[in-house]
């Protein structure tokens, strides 16, 4: 099969599902219809089969490669997305806390730093889940005020050691509202706090964008749908020894966790617990081979910074008809850029001169920059499958629309 005249002229800067490199779509043409000279395709073969496990091994070994990952920590395949991680993470480090806690009858504090959409819907499942959850902070009313500080986490009104945090939770890339945390901040927290506290991150939309210091966090955690494959497959990153039964402990607070939730199942049997999502594996397969070709994450992380330099550069210069919406430079996301155009009249957003906007994106073959339906205004996703040049048509309709 080859890639097609439409396939080669359009640029997808969709948030989600989103853009994969064309040369890894051909060549998963092939093996969905057969692997490797199997005769069957990727998606008829046996999960148990030596075939298939060789798959996903490599999927494994690459992925460890680029992250950095020590064998200290399992890398779990899962089904379900980011969003059922928000229980998940909670309820399996809830049962750790279980585990060294037993006789305890309170449940301990849960810690959340809210920034966004995710990490504000982390906060109200975990407020489902269990009865002592502490936001942190909440960083958002600051995100669009360019007088507002961005609160340092120095300054977190973070629970209590003596009470034991179960965990720590921050979303590093908020795709909705084009947050990013700065790469710094954990370093920034108290060294006891960091020693003491599982650190849990949800990097579903910057994952492979930048380097994550993994020895740093007990936990983090990934759909694939945005700079790895499609949607159906979401990685988990844990380290091994806090992964316990949840059936072993009993805690008034703590629920019988479903199945499917227990990271111990996957890790104990090589993600196979359960048939897992294999084409979606599959295709990540190939993206994390041509990451590593294409220089890993070092090379991602550079084209990330010069991709998002031209767009924020061609809004910047334009401050009567663009404005960001996240008014601080260094929490901009290099992924998720989201910014409103402006009425010339009265300087206020327009949803009538974002429409135009669109629809001379459209006239150039650049699609899915509308923003969330939840907050409006334009998102230009810049995954890793984006390229420079195709960057660089977006930053000449920002310098044409500014024009006209």
């Amino acid at each position: 099969m080859s890639t097609t005249e439409a396939r080669e002229r359009t640029i997808n800067l969709g948030a989600g599902p989103s853009m994969l490199p064309t040369s890894v779509l051909l060549e998963a043409s092939k093996g969905i219809v057969d692997y490797e000279g199997t005769g069957m395709g990727v998606t008829e073969l046996s999960h148990r089969s030596s075939t298939f496990k060789k798959l996903l091994s490599q999927a494994e070994a690459d992925l460890r490669t680029l992250l950095d990952i020590p064998q200290e920590y399992a890398v779990l395949f899962l089904q379900g997305g980011g969003t059922e991680q928000f229980s998940a993470t909670l309820l399996n480090l809830l049962a750790l806390y279980a585990s060294k806690n037993r006789g305890r009858a309170t449940p301990p504090p849960v810690d959340y730093v809210l920034t966004g959409t995710w990490s504000n819907k982390a906060v109200k499942e975990a407020h489902r889940l269990t009865s002592r959850v502490n936001v942190v902070c909440d960083i958002r009313p600051t995100i669009q005020d360019p007088s507002a500080s961005i609160p340092a986490p120095e300054t977190w009104k973070l629970s209590s050691l003596d009470d034991a945090p179960a965990m720590l939770y921050y979303c590093d890339n908020e795709t909705i509202d084009g947050f990013e945390m700065p790469m710094d901040f954990i370093q920034r927290l108290p060294k006891e706090y960091r020693e003491r506290v599982p650190i849990v991150a949800d990097c579903s939309s910057n994952i492979l964008s930048r380097p994550i210091d993994v020895r740093a966090h007990s936990l983090i955690f990934f759909g694939a749908q945005k700079n790895i494959g499609p949607s159906g497959t979401t990685i988990v990153i844990v380290r091994r020894d806090l992964v316990v039964d949840p059936d072993a402990v009993e805690a008034s607070y703590l629920m019988p966790l479903p199945t499917t939730l227990v990271y111990k199942h996957y890790m104990d049997n090589d993600s196979l617990y359960n048939t897992p999502p294999m084409f979606p594996i599959y295709i990540s397969s190939l993206v994390f081979k041509k990451l590593l070709d294409d220089g890993g994450i070092k090379a991602a992380q550079e084209r990330a910074e010069t991709k998002s330099k031209m767009v924020y550069d061609a809004l910047e210069a334009y401050p009567t008809v663009y404005k960001p919406t996240v008014a601080h430079a260094h929490t901009r996301s290099h992924m998720n850029l989201t910014f409103r155009i402006l009425d010339k009249n009265t300087g206020s957003p327009s949803e009538e001169a974002e429409a135009q906007f669109v629809a001379l994106c459209a006239e150039h073959h650049i699609l899915q920059v509308k923003g969330h339906r939840s907050v409006g205004g334009i998102r230009t996703s810049l995954y890793n499958a984006v390229t420079i040049e195709q960057a660089q048509c977006l930053v000449d309709v920002l310098h044409k629309f500014a024009s006209a």
